[in-house]
C-alpha cells in the first residue's frame, strides 16, 4: 500500500482516512494544530518513506503548508481553495525541487464534470444575445472565501468557451450545506438552469485520492480538472 500523509485533519481529513484503504493508501502520518501549530511537523524523519501528501486546510493555511512539503520534496495534493493569488510562488516552489503538485478549486469528480457541461452550454449560448447569465453558490457557514473558488473557475470557463456577456456573480454562506454550484440563463421566453448538489464531502475525498494515485511518477504542476479527463476525446 502507498504511504499517505494528511496534512489537516479535521472533517475532511477524517474523511479521507476513512477511504484511503480503498484507494491503496495507508495513512502513515496526521499533521493538524496539535503537532504542527508552527510547521514543526514538516521535518524529513516525518515524511520519511511518504509517497504523496494530502492537504485540505484553510486559505490562509495552505501556503505555509505548501511551501515546505515543496522543500522535502513531497508529491502534493492540495484541496484547499482560496490561496490561489500565490500560485506562482508555490508552483515555483515545486518545480525546483521537482515533486509534483495537484490543485484546483474542487476535487470533486462531478463538479468536473459539471464544469464541462458548463463551458459547452456557455459556448452555446454566446451567440445567443436573448439571453442573460448568472452564476451562484452556497456553502456552509464555516467555508471562508466566498464566491467559491469553483464558481470563479466556472465562470472562467464560460469566458475560454467565449462567452463575453455580463455574468452576475453571487454567494451565500449558511448553515451546514456542502455545496451548490448554479449556472443560469434567463431570456423572456424561458429559463435554463444547470446545477451541481453536493450532497456530502466524499466526492471531494474521492477525487483527492484518485488524484493521489494519478501523482505518482509526475513531475510539474497540474490542475485537476486539465488532468481528470486527460484520456477522453476532446
Amino acid at each position: 500500500m502507498k504511504r499517505l500523509a494528511l496534512v489537516g485533519y479535521g472533517k475532511m481529513g477524517r474523511m479521507l482516512e476513512s477511504m484511503a484503504g480503498e484507494s491503496g493508501f495507508e495513512v502513515v502520518l496526521r499533521l493538524d494544530i496539535d503537532n504542527n501549530a508552527n510547521g514543526e511537523g514538516f521535518t524529513p524523519e516525518n515524511f520519511k518513506g511518504v509517497d504523496v501528501a494530502i492537504e485540505f486546510t484553510a486559505p490562509d493555511i495552505a501556503p505555509t503548508n505548501l511551501l515546505p512539503l515543496a522543500r522535502l520534496g513531497v508529491p502534493t495534493v492540495c484541496g484547499s481553495t482560496g490561496w490561489f493569488q500565490r500560485l506562482d510562488e508555490i508552483a515555483a516552489a515545486f518545480n525546483a525541487t521537482g515533486a509534483p503538485l495537484v490543485y484546483g478549486p474542487n476535487f470533486s469528480i462531478g463538479v468536473n464534470l459539471f464544469a464541462r457541461v458548463v463551458a459547452e452550454a456557455a459556448r452555446l449560448m454566446a451567440r445567443q444575445p436573448a439571453y442573460e447569465a448568472w452564476a451562484w453558490e452556497i456553502h456552509h457557514s464555516q467555508k471562508k472565501d466566498a464566491p467559491s473558488g469553483t464558481l470563479l473557475k466556472l465562470v472562467a470557463d464560460m469566458r475560454e468557451a467565449g462567452y463575453t456577456a455580463n455574468v452576475d456573480v453571487g454567494s451565500n454562506r449558511a448553515g451546514r450545506v456542502p455545496g451548490t454550484h448554479e449556472i443560469g440563463f434567463d431570456s423572456s421566453a424561458d429559463t435554463i438552469t444547470l446545477r451541481h448538489t453536493a450532497r456530502s464531502r466524499e466526492g471531494f475525498a474521492r477525487g483527492a485520492l484518485w488524484a493521489a494515485n494519478w501523482i505518482g511518477g509526475k513531475t510539474g504542476v497540474h490542475e485537476i480538472s486539465r488532468i481528470l479527463f486527460e484520456d477522453s476525446k476532446e
